[in-house]
């Protein structure tokens, strides 16, 4: 079987090392939450081979290269329809799934902060997703507060999934090699139904202190509430990097009453 050329502009960079596709497809953990698995640009399938190989969910492959697609169609017959030549970022998920369904996969590391904001667009759908990202991305997916990767993607996902970094991987198992390291991370969703404030706000908020999170909060979140409409409260005074989730949900519903008062 002739093999697939990775393709730049798809951010394609083939994992080759079976021993880390099988740690990878080992952290699914939480398979009585789903029955299902969707597995984002497999590639020529090194995960696939030990996804197809687990008993207790059913695997679905998606690639948005039709080389890859046809490639894999040869290799895994009896997928029929499970295999999709679609745009992940473009598929609507209760087209195919029914109910929830995990996600994982070496994700092209050009479209990573999209797939994982379609993550969160899907939270209720999604109860776990394991894959591969730039080193960089994963240390902001599982940042604490007061680091210097903690941020927009840190908040938004730790509101809704435990964020755990599983392990780093080396250039040297891809083909071709990236120039950046990379890291493996599992997101397993929480129990949060509601953050206890206005959630559209809650976004707004964080995304304008991070924004200029050089500035303090004051500064930085003037053009949602006023500089004097703000109160003696010392949240006012610190950086987006310094509040945790609860403390950002804190300062949502805090806004919201000023608000309210104007």
């Amino acid at each position: 079987m002739s093999v697939v050329k990775a393709k730049k502009h798809l951010g394609q960079h083939f994992l080759t090392d079976k021993n880390i596709a099988e740690k990878i497809v080992n952290s699914l953990i939480h398979h009585a939450k789903y029955q299902q698995v969707l597995e984002v640009g497999p590639g020529m399938g090194v995960l696939s081979d030990f996804l197809l190989q687990k008993k207790d969910f059913e695997t679905h492959l998606i690639d948005i290269d039709t080389e890859s697609f046809l490639f894999l169609q040869k290799k895994y017959p009896e997928l029929g329809d499970k295999l999709l030549n679609e745009d992940f970022l473009k598929l609507n998920f209760k087209d195919v799934f029914a109910s929830s369904f995990a996600i994982i996969g070496n994700f092209p590391y050009n479209i990573s902060s999209q797939i994982l904001f379609k993550v969160l667009d899907n939270r209720n759908q999604v109860p776990e997703v394991v894959g591969m990202f730039q080193k960089e991305v994963a240390e902001r997916c599982t940042a604490k507060a007061g680091t210097k990767e903690y941020g927009i993607l840190s908040v938004f996902l730790q509101a809704y999934y435990k964020c755990e970094y599983l392990f780093t991987v080396k250039p040297g198992v891809f083909n071709p090699p990236p120039k950046v390291t990379s890291a493996v991370i599992r997101l397993s969703r929480n129990e949060v139904k509601d953050l206890g404030c206005d959630e559209k706000l809650f976004w707004q908020v964080v995304k304008a202190g991070f924004n200029q999170r050089r500035k303090t909060l004051s500064n930085a979140v003037s053009g949602i509430i006023p500089k004097e409409k703000q109160d003696e409260s010392k949240v006012w005074t610190l950086r987006a990097e310094r509040l945790s989730v609860t403390d950002f949900i804190d300062l949502t519903n805090l806004i919201t009453e000023k608000l309210k008062a104007i």
